[in-house]
């Protein structure tokens, strides 16, 4: 039998469709993907305007400065998060449906006392790391409290994350999507809810925007379980699933051994962002609020980026598990094409609609024009950024994860951070921002020099 009719019939997009071009196999599976990452971006967009316009700039200046303590301690997730997808879709390419509900288990055991970790190491160290950080003294109070229940609600948010990575890993974004979009819709109710006090409810401020994505997601998630169950998913949670939940040692080592590097990566990449927080926290409140806008903004072109990226890494493990590894080059070819044509249009309009983009969250006119110079020093390097995202999501689809770390890791602490720290002292804030776009350059230059030499001419087989 050939391994086109051997892949498993499932929800979701078969790579190995042979009907329909590779294109529109992977723009079918893309779809949901990018508007679940926009979807993920907008919760934090419009949370940021509640707080901007129903609150202060100093409410959105205090949630800017906690993303990177933030992203620091998910990055671990992240990295979980990556492993169990490339096992994940490596079993459901090889038909192995026994292995991917067995990963499955492992992982969501893992994350849920990762979860509990991170809430009580959080809460323990953030007033800590806001001082390090030199957080103005005028937020520092209301940063802390937003980070301690962000922590707090990690071992709802860590599982639910972990699910959707599941199901995307057996060719199924559109059911995450779903839930994500009742999340989100839940969000937008229940912030500005929380903020003006409607109904008797009590007035929490900045710590809002925390509680309602604790509420919204706690519901998407129990709402996704009961589909699944709904359905007779083969992820569904049963008993087979609890019990798998007692962590598998070989499995886990198999997803850290690709999932650590890719963590790694991740710390280091928010370590940067933590050393460019305090460099724009010498310029003020003003500027640090600027960081959090454009934050916002570049986000609606790095995460579909990132979508593409993970498409090719699921794709292309897909592929390797079912060992049509003569599909590689054209998952690769298709993603970066793909990334330069989605990531184009994006980086277009918000060009064209800068002012107003921004306007929707900043209101004071200093710090809107600190972030629309900022957003045009660096927002047309993300097409950069997607690149080399497809050429290393493709290889860690393989298990190769040394190399393309190395080589991101490099680019950041080698280039960026330096770069950004040096061109401030000639060019200010916009120096800051002028980090970026070198590290970029730099990046896909690697990535691409490592793809060509190297992984292209080994043989990749199926991890343990």
């Amino acid at each position: 039998m050939s391994a086109a009719k051997a892949a498993p019939r499932r929800p979701g997009v078969n790579i190995f469709d042979a009907s329909r071009p590779l294109w529109m196999l992977f723009f079918v599976f893309l779809v949901p993907l990018i508007l679940s990452n926009l979807l993920q971006t907008a919760s934090q967009t419009l949370g940021a305007v509640f707080l901007g316009r129903m609150i202060d700039t100093n409410a959105l200046a205090a949630v800017s400065a906690v993303f990177p303590v933030v992203f620091l301690l998910f990055a671990f997730l992240i990295g979980i998060a990556s492993g169990s997808t490339v096992l994940i879709g490596q079993a459901f390419g090889a038909g192995d449906q026994h292995r991917v509900k067995k990963v499955a288990g492992t992982v969501l055991g893992a994350t849920f006392a990762f979860g509990i970790f991170v809430a009580i190491l959080g809460t323990a160290i953030s007033p800590f790391m806001l001082r390090m950080l030199d957080t103005p003294a005028n937020i520092i109070g209301a940063s802390d409290a937003y980070a301690r229940v962000v922590f707090l609600i990690s071992p709802i948010l860590f599982p639910y994350l972990a699910y959707t990575t599941f199901l995307r890993g057996t060719g199924d974004s559109t059911t995450p999507f779903y839930f994500l979009l009742l999340s989100t819709i839940l969000g937008v109710v229940f912030t500005p809810a929380f903020i003006a006090g409607w109904a008797g409810l009590p007035k929490l401020g900045v710590v809002s925007v925390a509680v309602a994505s604790l509420l919204s997601q706690g519901i998407a998630f129990a709402g996704l379980l009961v589909r699944l169950h709904m359905t007779n998913h083969p992820l569904k949670f049963d008993r087979e699933t609890a019990r798998d939940m007692l962590v598998d040692t070989r499995i886990l080592w198999a997803v850290l051994r690709i999932g650590v590097p890719t963590g790694i990566q991740v710390i280091m990449v928010s370590l940067a962002e933590i050393a460019v927080i305090s460099f724009v926290n010498h310029f003020g409140s003003s500027a640090t609020a600027a960081y959090g806008a454009v934050n916002q903004v570049v986000s609606y072109v790095q995460f579909p980026a990132m979508s593409i990226g993970i498409t090719a890494s699921i794709f292309g493990a897909q592929c390797i598990g079912a060992r049509r590894e003569d599909m590689l080059g054209s998952v690769v070819r298709t993603a970066v094409t793909l990334n330069y044509v989605i990531g184009g249009v994006l980086i277009a309009l918000c060009y064209a609609f800068a002012w107003q983009i921004i306007g929707w969250f900043i209101t004071d006119r200093h710090t809107l024009e600190i972030a629309h110079q900022l957003l045009m020093i660096t927002l047309w390097s993300y097409l950069l950024f997607g690149n080399s995202a497809v050429m290393s999501g493709v290889m860690r689809s393989s298990g190769a994860v040394l190399w393309p770390t190395i080589n991101g890791i490099f680019a950041i602490w080698g280039v960026e951070v330096p770069a950004a720290y040096l061109l401030m002292r000639h060019f200010g804030l916009d120096g800051v921002w002028m980090g970026y776009p070198i590290s970029f350059v730099v990046v896909v230059l690697l990535q691409y020099i490592y793809y060509t030499v190297f992984w292209k001419k080994k043989t990749h087989e199926r991890l343990a």
